[in-house]
């Protein structure tokens, strides 16, 4: 089965670079995608992204390596910053700055969000990221209870990789970590993960680098009675019907057990969505998106809280690939009312719904007419083809003349000419 590799390196330009990142895509792009997507031999597709400039960009990418079939493997290099808000990590693009994180850096849970459904031992991330003591603070500082780790890649994701500290002031630093990573595989040879991890960890270690904080390696597998596995194995091979129905079974249980707006209910809900997104059914994704966001909004979380703004973004994206203008109508209304509560990260969304659907409303009124005018209307038959109307026959006029008088008694009176005696005839 072929395989995927998505190379990502990126930092922001000018005085906020800590670190080189797109240096090392020269030595990535050395080795053979057979061992760098460790799939040995057959076809590789890669795909490389060097200091983009838009988070929509690299989410586009990043779906689409994640809904390929067979084995994954993404290369992260980079650095990590907090938003100012809800002190989230964001991976930090071409044109980050500290007082934009929230707009023009990756948020990290979008890894996360995206590579959930991956089937189990099929994904795997290599990461090199640099941070700043506050933020690596953040990230090593204990979970409360039923919250997942700031750099959550997935449940069936394998995670190796370090996070390095800032180097001195006015100092770019280089990703040694992927280097020494790259190097080891520009050999031909691909050991297997936990076994290149700790090559490139000592490597860099030798070279007098600090190497950082170490990630814990985070093995891909199937938890016992996982059931996202079976879940995620139905989809994978074509049984949609059956991954939807497993789903809202699931959703069924945790809304009957936790109630219908907690967080385990809404997880089935996404779960869902993006079940119907792999069907290709929009619509259907679509509508699930925006009942999660207006739940997660009722339930009392804010409008920039990540569960929220993500449900809406992808109800956005899903109303996009709507073919159908009825469906796409009659969504757009909910799309709105939703986009001007949650704007969202990028600028305008709430402006693009709007013009899409007065598109689609005004495209509807012109077919009505058009359709109201094209209608057979009704002909009258010409005066000269009508049946005349029925006319009464005229009634017999009399003319006056001499008044007779007929008598029953026997005796019938005979008319007399004039100036005669009346006589009378016996009967």
């Amino acid at each position: 089965m072929p395989g995927t590799v998505l190379l990502l390196a990126a930092s922001p330009m000018g005085r906020g670079r800590l670190v080189d990142a797109a240096s090392v895509l020269p030595v990535l792009a050395a080795v053979p995608p057979a061992v760098l997507s460790a799939t040995g031999t057959g076809s590789v597709n890669v795909i490389e992204l060097a200091d983009p400039l838009e988070p929509q960009a690299v989410l586009t990418r990043l779906r689409a390596a994640a809904a390929a079939p067979g084995p994954l493997t993404v290369y992260v290099t980079g650095q990590l910053h907090l938003d100012r808000r809800q002190r989230l990590p964001h991976l930090a693009l071409a044109r980050t700055t500290p007082a934009t994180v929230r707009y023009t850096a990756l948020p990290w849970h979008w890894f996360r969000d995206e590579l959930r459904l991956r089937p189990a031992g099929a994904t795997t991330l290599v990461l090199d990221l640099h941070a700043d003591a506050e933020t690596r603070r953040v990230l090593c500082a204990p979970l409360p209870p039923g919250r997942r780790p700031p750099l959550d890649c997935g449940p069936h994701s394998a995670v190796h990789g370090r996070i390095a500290p800032v180097p001195g002031r006015r100092t770019v630093a280089a990703p040694a970590y992927m280097t020494a990573v790259a190097t080891i595989l520009r050999s031909g040879r691909r050991p297997p993960e936990e076994e290149l991890h700790r090559l490139a960890f000592a490597r860099i270690a030798a070279d007098g680098t600090d190497p950082g904080l170490e990630l814990a390696p985070v093995r891909s597998g199937t938890v016992p009675d996982d059931p996202h596995a079976a879940v995620s194995t139905a989809a994978r091979s074509g049984r949609h019907g059956d991954a939807d129905a497993l789903a809202a079974r699931h959703e069924r249980a945790a809304a009957l057990a936790h109630g219908p707006a907690s967080e385990e209910a809404l997880h089935w809900a996404e779960v869902r969505a993006d079940l119907a997104m792999l069907a290709g059914e929009p619509a259907r994704s679509c509508r699930t998106w925006l009942a999660v966001a207006s739940a997660r909004l009722s339930a009392g979380q804010p409008a920039d809280a990540p569960g929220v703004e993500t449900a809406v973004d992808r109800a956005h994206h899903q109303w996009g690939r709507i073919d159908d203008p009825h469906r796409a109508r009659e969504l757009g209304p909910a799309l709105v009312g939703l986009r001007t509560v949650v704007p969202g990260r990028r600028a305008g969304a709430l402006d693009h719904v709007q013009r899409r659907l007065a598109r689609l409303q005004q495209s509807a009124q012109t077919q009505q007419a058009s359709r109201t005018q094209q209608a057979p209307q009704t002909q009258q038959t010409p005066l000269s083809r009508q049946a005349p109307p029925t006319q009464q026959a005229p009634q017999t006029q009399q003319m006056p003349g001499p008044r007779q008088t007929q008598r029953t008694t026997g005796t019938q009176q005979v008319p007399q000419a004039p100036g005669r005696p009346e006589m009378r005839q016996q009967v």
